[in-house]
């Protein structure tokens, strides 16, 4: 059982056959029936996307940054050169297919459906709200967090002083984003529960 579940791949190709096995298994005769199967299917994968970018960011926020402090310096390259570069990569992509994967659900879901939710028409202020906030952190993610985090990391060649100064704009960018996600999260359930 160690061998199959200490494999990263191997247990996500189980949670891929297992989750084809209950769609299938619970909603096969639905396949075939039109675009509510799959818009539900297109909602699934945007919910997984979410939860690994939002994960991610708790994660960096709850976990990380409050504890690199207290890890003995000759411990923290173990963080700045394996871990935290894994963890970015997903955080990043995560964020993209979060929001690429939202627009299609959207537009799958009601022709015009992101015009209304970005010009915060009546019926859609609480999701276009959520969407809006989503773009800004994605934007945030890619074009301040990653870069100054490459430099932070010295994944790109910086000097000390860039280095710190790259370190606390990406920790103050990783916070906004925290900031951001509780309204967020709270508009993409709204939008389903109250309107």
């Amino acid at each position: 059982m160690a061998k199959i579940l200490g494999n990263f791949h191997i247990a996500l190709l189980i949670g891929i056959v297992l989750l084809v096995a209950a769609m299938v298994g619970l909603h096969g005769s639905l396949i075939g029936s039109g675009n509510a199967y799959w818009v539900g299917w297109v909602r699934f994968l945007h919910i997984f996307a979410g939860i690994l970018w939002i994960g991610l960011l708790y994660y960096f926020n709850f976990v990380q940054i409050p504890t690199m402090p207290k890890v003995p310096a000759e411990l923290k390259p173990a963080v700045s050169k394996y871990i935290a570069p894994a963890a970015l990569f997903w955080f990043r992509w995560a964020a993209v297919a979060t929001v690429v994967i939202g627009l299609i659900l959207a537009e799958m879901s009601q022709p015009g459906y992101i015009g209304n939710a970005l010009t915060l028409k009546a019926g859609f202020k609480t999701i276009g709200i959520g969407l809006w906030l989503g773009i800004i952190m994605a934007a945030n993610v890619w074009f301040v967090i990653w870069p100054n985090q490459k430099r932070a990391l010295g994944i790109v060649p910086s000097d000390d002083v860039k280095k710190a100064a790259s370190a606390s704009l990406a920790m103050m960018a990783s916070r906004t984003n925290l900031i951001l996600s509780i309204p967020m999260l709270y508009c993409m359930v709204g939008q389903a529960h109250i309107g």
